[in-house]
């Protein structure tokens, strides 16, 4: 463990170096990567050099048991067993942070929210779930952007397609696809019955140039005029995009950009990002066919979610987890229930991890 330790330190160390050299700090691409690289190794590093500290302690205390201080020895014996206790907490700790991370994890994202059953009331909660992701992110200093959307004359959305750029976005609300259930009174419900309706969500990770190559023999693109709010200038002009991919029948539209250039780019953004995500999808289902994971199957139809308002409460079907505090989860407030499900899936890779070895 020590060994692989120090290797990990002396890669950090390098990369450090690396930042400074003059040849790298100009080419500015291979210089954000690495400086990305360093960075997500920090708090790895500082485990592993408190874990080779109290390995080294012990190891210097095992050497006074050696002698023939009785005094000191029993002064070392009492000092190992402390530190042998902090340092399994620490193993435990490298143990998680050792566990293979997602490459994906670090990228931005784009996040499709649809209305399901329930009709309008479907529409005002996808209308809520999208200010909870909004919100969440305005908590977290990302920057957020409508790409697409259809909306209802009582403020909700039959869909909306976001793109969210921020440090580990992908990474934090990758386990908020699948089906979102309300259970509340709907505004325009006059006897005050409880009705259920839905709402489904998915998050893609912002494809990149590599991730996916598209052939644009492949694509069909049609042009339209841009229904909805964006002034005489939108609705004068073709400035709304529809391509189809046609090898896979996937179909995108984007209208919420001022010109046909940038609708096109938005709409090839969301293409990729879902080609790239459907390619995951099969990985993940293959190995959700040898192994039984509870928070990551990829499957976007399973309903993950329920929001009580009679209740108050939130619950997450794949963990268990309820959380009493409905008001400030609508208003973006959900990084506890982020860090179970975190959690909740390192625990399932350790006993995945320890079943193979």
């Amino acid at each position: 463990m020590k060994e692989k330790l120090n290797a990990i330190i002396k890669k950090h160390s390098l990369l450090a170096e690396q930042m400074a050299d003059p040849e790298i700090f100009g080419n500015q691409e291979k210089l954000t990567s690495i400086a990305k690289e360093h960075s997500s190794m920090d708090e790895l590093v500082g485990v592993s050099k408190k874990y080779i500290q109290i390995f080294d302690l012990i190891l210097d205390d095992k050497k006074i048991l050696e002698g023939n201080d009785v005094e000191l020895k029993e002064i070392a014996e009492e000092e190992i067993l402390e530190l042998e206790e902090e340092l399994k907490e620490i193993e435990d700790q490298l143990k998680v942070l050792l566990l293979p991370k997602n490459p994906n994890d670090s990228k931005n994202l784009i996040l499709e929210i649809r209305a399901g059953t329930g009709g309008d009331e479907a529409a005002l909660f996808a209308s809520d779930l999208y200010r909870i992701y909004t919100r969440y992110s305005e908590r977290k200093n990302w920057t957020f952007k409508v790409l697409d959307s259809s909306g209802t004359g009582i403020g909700g959305f039959k869909e909306v397609i976001l793109s969210i750029k921020g440090e580990g976005a992908f990474g934090l609300l990758k386990y908020e696809s699948g089906v979102h259930r309300v259970q509340r009174v709907p505004k325009t419900e006059t006897s005050g019955r409880v009705h259920t309706s839905a709402a489904t969500i998915a998050v893609l990770p912002e494809a990149k140039d590599v991730d996916v190559n598209i052939n644009e023999s492949d694509l069909k693109i049609d042009t339209y005029r841009a229904s909805g709010a964006g002034g005489q200038h939108v609705n004068k002009t073709e400035s709304a995009i529809r391509i189809t991919h046609i090898p896979t029948g996937l179909v995108v539209t984007c209208q919420d950009e001022s010109s046909q250039h940038k609708n096109r780019a938005a709409a090839l953004k969301v293409l990729k990002s879902r080609m790239l995500a459907a390619e995951e999808e099969k990985a993940a289902s293959k190995r959700a066919a040898q192994r039984k994971s509870l928070v990551s199957t990829g499957d976007r139809s399973a309903k993950i979610r329920t929001y009580n308002y009679p209740q108050g409460r939130i619950t997450d079907h794949r963990i268990g987890k309820t959380i009493y505090n409905l008001s400030n989860f609508m208003n973006g407030d959900i990084q506890d229930m982020i860090d179970s499900l975190i959690m909740a899936e390192n625990a399932e890779k350790l006993n995945e991890s320890q079943v193979e070895s």
